[in-house]
């Protein structure tokens, strides 16, 4: 009798274990359902609000909507902050679960994902703002331009806009940790390449077309004193 209670201990433990065990993840399984449920709620009041707001009319007129139908996406900016916030509390929900568990493993992934969703978020929006900023000062370049009779308008309020939209680009890089200083020190490289290749074909070759520019960007509204007297003493 003593021989089968020492073979049947084991088995008790087992069953214990599982008798412990099976409350959790019960629970665990709860706070996933509520959590899934929480998501779809939060998910739709987020785009409900930022519809609200007018939040898409911004996105549409900066062009992150355009880009975002152009690269093949049904939705539109808006939609996607509802998705994030819908994974964030799916994700949170999972880590509460997972903790409960005792897996610390994942729940220790799990929380750097989730720490690392509200970084998107933002760089989300420094891209929906910043764009929309960066077409405001393009326009407004473009439209002084026009007033002052300047040729090219159109190209030099591009390039105030992409000037713009390149330190938006970056900032979004740097919110969500991507790249750091390689993507900083590669920009200012390529900017000041850009710059030095610029002046030296000024330089070299393009000494006649910049004068040409500039008296286009900037007439002369008379000439000087020492042209008036070469053109009085011409026959």
């Amino acid at each position: 009798m003593d021989n089968f209670s020492i073979h049947l201990e084991p088995v008790r433990a087992i069953l214990y274990q599982i008798g412990a065990f099976l409350p959790r993840l019960l629970i665990a399984v709860v706070v996933v359902i509520a959590g899934w449920l929480l998501a779809k709620v939060a998910r739709f009041a987020v785009v409900k609000a930022m519809r609200a707001i007018n939040f898409p009319v911004l996105t549409e007129r900066s062009g992150l909507d355009g880009f975002l139908r152009q690269g093949g996406m049904t939705g539109d900016t808006t939609t996607i902050f509802g998705v994030l916030v819908y994974w964030l509390v799916i994700l949170a929900a999972l880590l509460i679960a997972f903790n409960g568990l005792g897996l610390t493993y994942i729940t220790d992934l799990l929380g750097r994902v989730v720490w690392f969703v509200p970084n998107v978020f933002v760089a989300l929006l420094v891209l929906a703002f910043g764009a929309y900023f960066a077409r405001f000062i393009g326009d407004t370049v473009t439209t002084y331009c026009r007033n002052v009779k300047m040729q090219d308008a159109l190209l030099l309020g591009k390039l105030a806009q992409y000037a713009v939209m390149a330190f938006v680009i970056l900032i979004a890089l740097d919110q969500i940790r991507v790249g750091g200083d390689i993507i900083r020190e590669s920009f200012l490289i390529l900017l000041g390449g850009v710059v030095f290749a610029i002046a030296l074909a000024f330089g070299l070759g393009g000494k006649d077309w910049a004068a040409e520019r500039i008296e286009e960007w900037w007439p002369r509204r008379g000439r000087s004193l020492k042209e008036r007297e070469d053109s009085d003493r011409l026959p």
